[in-house]
């Protein structure tokens, strides 16, 4: 091999740990969150042609049966092959947990940017009423508003937007704080530059990061939330396959087959950890304060 592709290799290689996506997967936390991720949207993308039946498929002969070459994760009570409907299930979480947290994101964003860029008494009221919703505890302040809005999957993204928003209004306005005081948002400002300008094209990009983040650690929070509220019969209604729906299901049963509670068990701890995990990798590439503590 000669001397000049053996150096564009070093180069290319060295280009690749210096991307974001190869500082990401650099790391095992970061890799194992990645590969995660990835396999829920490939699952979401191709439930029908991976899960081997379909989610609403019922054999009553084979009904609570455990794990076998017919049904790899065994069956519920009413013979539904539970990794097809854990498969499909994952949809459903997702379906929930993203537009829940992007809706929080932008609804408590332009919360959070109103508050922090005007201050005074527009900073104070909004801040009082973010700090009430954050008072009650997610699990509480959902239950309270779906026995107002009743059970439904539109009304479980709202409550769980509606809770996870002052989160976003936070964090947005202590980042505008600090960043409307910079050198460059003085200079704008003694050009003319207008309020509206300095704060989509000078302030917003630079508070993106830490909201991006948030929403990657927000996103299990989200399922798990969805998970809890449908388990109580206020989420996602049967026979919709939602995680929370088969382990309510499997734990009417769990003393003769405990396999739909262990499963979706492991199934809501693996999506939790991956997201956890990628979202503090992300955390550290992005962070600048971070970014000189890797080697």
């Amino acid at each position: 091999m000669s001397s000049a592709i053996l150096d564009e290799q070093i180069v290319r290689r060295a280009g690749w740990r210096q991307s974001t996506l190869g500082r990401i997967v650099g790391r095992p936390g970061g890799f194992f969150g990645t590969a995660v991720v990835a396999c829920l949207l490939v699952v979401v993308a191709f439930a029908g042609t991976i899960a081997p039946y379909s989610a609403a498929a019922q054999d009553i002969p084979a009904r609570l049966q455990g794990p076998s070459w017919h049904h790899l994760l065994g069956t519920d009570q009413l013979g539904r092959d539970l990794l097809s409907r854990i498969l499909f299930g994952v949809r459903i979480e997702l379906k929930v947990a993203v537009p829940a947290v992007v809706a929080a994101w932008v609804f408590g964003e332009a919360l959070g940017l109103v508050a922090g860029y005007l201050g005074g008494v527009v900073d104070n009221v909004l801040m009082v009423v973010m700090d009430t919703l954050q008072a009650f505890p997610a699990v509480i302040l959902a239950l309270t508003l779906l026995a107002l809005l009743g059970p439904s999957l539109i009304d479980v993204i709202i409550v769980i937007a509606v809770s996870y928003a002052p989160g976003y209004a936070r964090v947005t306005r202590a980042s505008v704080l600090g960043v409307k005081q910079d050198t460059f948002v003085e200079a704008e400002r003694a050009l003319g530059a207008g309020k509206s300008r300095i704060t989509f094209v000078h302030i917003l990009p630079n508070i993106m990061p830490p909201l991006f983040i948030l929403s990657a650690m927000n996103l299990p929070s989200a399922i798990a939330t969805e998970v809890g509220l449908s388990f109580l019969g206020l989420g996602v209604q049967p026979p919709t396959p939602s995680w929370g729906v088969i382990l309510a299901d499997g734990f009417t049963y769990v003393e003769a087959a405990p396999w739909a509670v262990l499963w979706v068990a492991l199934f809501l701890m693996v999506t939790t950890l991956g997201f956890t995990t990628l979202g503090e990798r992300l955390r550290d590439v992005v962070d600048p304060r971070l970014a000189g503590s890797e080697r």
